[in-house]
């Protein structure tokens, strides 16, 4: 069945194309869905200007979220978590977790769906793609450490750390 987009699809495509799919996708998701009509003679003549529009609103979305995506392209996430001696996790971080704790710390709101990943199960670093957009596609970073570990094997950029080195170092005379 061929469908022309009336909204950008992720990993389908973007309003205004013409796309085959599988009948049963087209028919009970996308059609109902309100993200593509049948490729009918009609419904052709309508992709260009379509397509125009829908590009206009995608420019004018992704400089209203570039400030967004270069604050989530700098987190750094740190999961303090129970694991085996093997480094199988109790659990799993999901991202239910992740999207709460972006929010704890930058205030940004995200939804759990646009973050492309599988419950995380083991220990690691990871590199996690959010979309906010087709076109703008930051990535976190997740460090999972087992709970005791957390606070030795937290990466810290230098220029953090060196601040609180001195800090500690002028204290530490003066008391004595």
């Amino acid at each position: 069945m061929k469908v022309l987009l009336l909204k950008d699809v992720y990993k389908l495509g973007r309003a205004g194309d013409i796309k085959k799919v599988a009948d049963g996708y087209g028919r009970n998701y996308l059609i109902p869905q309100g993200l593509a009509l049948p490729a009918t003679e009609g419904s052709l003549k309508l992709a260009d200007s379509i397509g125009k529009k829908a590009a206009e609103k995608r420019a004018v979305l992704n400089n209203e979220l570039k400030g967004v995506a270069e604050i989530l392209n700098q987190l750094e996430l740190t999961f303090g978590v129970k694991a085996g001696e093997t480094g199988k996790l109790y659990g799993s971080v999901t991202s239910q977790m992740i999207v709460e704790k972006i929010k704890e710390i930058t205030g940004v709101e995200v939804e759990r769906h646009q973050i492309v990943m599988e419950p995380i199960r083991t220990l690691g670093d990871f590199a996690l793609p959010i979309n906010l957009t087709l076109d703008l596609v930051p990535e976190i970073q997740v460090y999972v450490r087992r709970e005791g570990e957390v606070a030795k094997a937290s990466p810290v950029k230098p220029a953090a750390v060196e601040p609180e080195v001195m800090e500690t170092v002028e204290e530490t005379p003066a008391e004595e």
